[in-house]
């Protein structure tokens, strides 16, 4: 007969779509046995200048010749 061991400790991850259920979802997640630490990965703040370089690389970028140009393009 095969034994297999059980790891001493494991995780489990949990896709919340509505952020405001996340409290209830930790408290509910935590009344379970054998539990022990909760924890939600914070997410990466981008600087100005970062999310300018993401602009660039994903073409979100717009030219104008001139100031008139610029106002066309944005008021249509």
């Amino acid at each position: 007969m095969q034994t297999t061991t059980v790891p001493a400790e494991g995780q489990i991850l949990v896709n919340i779509e509505d952020m405001s259920m996340l409290k209830d979802i930790k408290r509910a997640i935590s009344m379970l046995k054998g539990v022990g630490k909760i924890t939600v990965p914070r997410r990466k703040r981008y600087s100005s200048y970062e999310l300018s370089l993401r602009d660039l690389d994903e073409g979100r970028v717009y030219e104008a010749k001139d100031v008139d140009d610029l106002f066309k393009q944005c008021l249509g």
